[in-house]
């Protein structure tokens, strides 16, 4: 039995994990260094109620407000995961180009890597970008043609 991996549509995956470097790096700027516990005493006429079935807008806005504190530290720690099951080489490319400080081009990476412009661009960063789609769930597939 031979089995056929799907083809991806190059395009495509890489525009999502562009992005996808995009919103990380958005992402790392939102969250807080430092996460202190806030706690305030509140006093109320509304009787407590053990099914939570009343919220004030406050108390909304907060839920809302911490789900998506934590739906962007999960997505953070979700593509470090990723970008951590790259090779050491290839990690320190997307460092390099994308997640440092300043973000080097294309050119600057491959010389600092010590690696032909063709190579880098042909073989090295593509499977970069494959090996982190697939690890992100983003890759894109192109669709079989129906005769």
């Amino acid at each position: 039995m031979i089995f056929k991996l799907p083809e991806f549509d190059r395009k495509e995956t890489q525009k999502n994990v562009e992005n996808a470097l995009e919103l990380y790096r958005l992402y790392l700027l939102t969250i807080p260094e430092e996460k202190l516990p806030k706690v305030t005493a509140s006093y109320s006429l509304v009787p407590p109620s053990n099914t939570n079935g009343f919220h004030s807008s406050t108390e909304d806005i907060a839920i809302e407000r911490a789900d998506e504190d934590r739906a962007r530290e999960e997505y953070v720690e979700r593509f470090r995961k990723a970008v951590n099951k790259l090779s050491p080489r290839e990690r320190e490319a997307v460092i390099l180009r994308y997640l440092g400080d300043e973000e080097l081009f294309d050119y600057e990476v491959y010389n600092q890597l010590g690696m032909s412009e063709s190579y880098y661009h042909q073989k090295f960063k593509p499977r970069i970008f494959y090996k982190l789609a697939l690890a992100l769930k983003i890759e894109v597939y192109k669709k079989k043609e129906v005769l």
